[in-house]
């Protein structure tokens, strides 16, 4: 478990906010499983979800930045719970899958120009004698924009299939697992991605991602 434990370029677990972040937040008990659980509700509704917050900046990548921006999208998040549950002595790691139904809006995806989500991050905890899943992406903030009850995560059992929206259709379907990594692996990370979006790679265009999901969710709402 010595790699799931240590510091990584990416899951950077030793850096001083991390660290704050993680003490602040992991409960007063010792437990591991209820520390898990801790951090997850932390991370989920304490960094805003923001795919627009995309760069092909490799350092707004890292656990860190996602914490000192207040906001990013599933990947760094993913990392931060991992990072924060290594501090604390909880073996993590991150897990890469292409995703369909991810919560977006009709900009999103016509920005992207396909209803594949590449490259969702989600965690991976070592609680109780084996690896749990669990997907603090969608804090509750947006989800009360996009009318569906936020993912709950209990240590116990994987938490990554999102709620039913209230027409009955699940915002999430797993489609393909790339697998699970001591740290984020950068040239698969962006190789895929590039294959997914070529548009988005072109020159400049992947650092002019600008919106607010969790606005452009609640103007739908008033449209509809």
């Amino acid at each position: 478990m010595r790699e799931y434990l240590q510091p990584g370029r990416f899951i950077d677990s030793d850096h001083p906010a991390v660290i704050a972040f993680a003490e602040a937040h992991r409960g007063p008990g010792n437990d591991p499983l209820e520390q898990a659980v801790s951090l997850y509700y932390a991370v989920r509704d304490g960094i805003r979800y923001n795919p627009y917050s995309f760069s092909c900046d490799p350092q707004t990548l890292t656990a860190s930045y996602a914490l000192a921006a207040g906001e990013s999208y599933c990947v760094p998040k993913a990392l931060l719970l991992a990072a924060c549950a290594r501090h604390c002595g909880i073996p993590a790691r991150i897990g890469l899958a292409d995703v369909r139904n991810h919560l977006a809006t009709p900009r999103l995806l016509a920005l992207l120009r396909s209803e594949v989500f590449a490259m969702h991050g989600y965690t991976e905890l070592y609680l109780c004698g084996r690896w749990v899943k669990a997907t603090p992406a969608f804090n509750r903030e947006l989800c009360r924009a996009f009318r569906v009850a936020p993912l709950e995560f209990d240590g116990l059992a994987d938490s990554v299939f999102h709620p039913y929206n209230q027409r009955g259709e699940r915002y999430m379907e797993y489609l393909a697992d790339h697998g699970q990594f001591a740290d984020l692996p950068l040239e698969l990370f962006f190789d895929h991605l590039a294959h997914c979006y070529p548009h988005l790679f072109a020159a400049g265009t992947a650092f002019l991602l600008e919106g607010d999901l969790q606005a452009e969710a609640q103007m739908s709402r008033i449209d509809s």
